[in-house]
């Protein structure tokens, strides 16, 4: 009993301490951005793009990105996502340490999506 309390204080606690990192790393504003015309640009893979993306949306996946930036503008803005906001994460610090200024980070592809959804109403 005592090793079951214990395990699931470390889960709680790697829980919390995700939810926390998710928090401070999201971008404010991004609704405004992309009234504003900034690029959805989706980390995830090919595959997994095609369950489903948020209409619009680039795909560039995390592992191509170090090749691939190449192919963005360094002067437009990008609001990058991806399944749960960790590779989103690694994907605008990628573009940063290149050059792109304008780089948010936007978490989870569909938190995006609801959150353009509810911008709207």
């Amino acid at each position: 009993m005592k090793k079951a309390v214990i395990f699931l204080g470390i889960v709680l606690t790697v829980y919390i301490i995700y939810r926390i990192y998710k928090f401070q790393t999201l971008d404010n504003g991004l609704d405004q951005l992309i009234k504003n015309g900034a690029v959805i640009l989706d980390v995830r893979t090919e595959k997994e793009f095609s369950t489903g993306h948020i209409p619009g949306s680039r795909n560039i996946s995390l592992g191509t990105i170090r090749e691939r930036y190449i192919e963005l503008d360094p002067d437009k803005t990008y609001i990058t996502v991806c399944s749960h906001g960790l590779r989103s994460v690694k994907a605008e610090s990628i573009l940063k340490e290149r050059g792109f200024k304008n780089v948010y980070n936007g978490g989870a592809w569909s938190d995006l999506m609801n959150t353009i959804g509810n911008s709207k109403d």
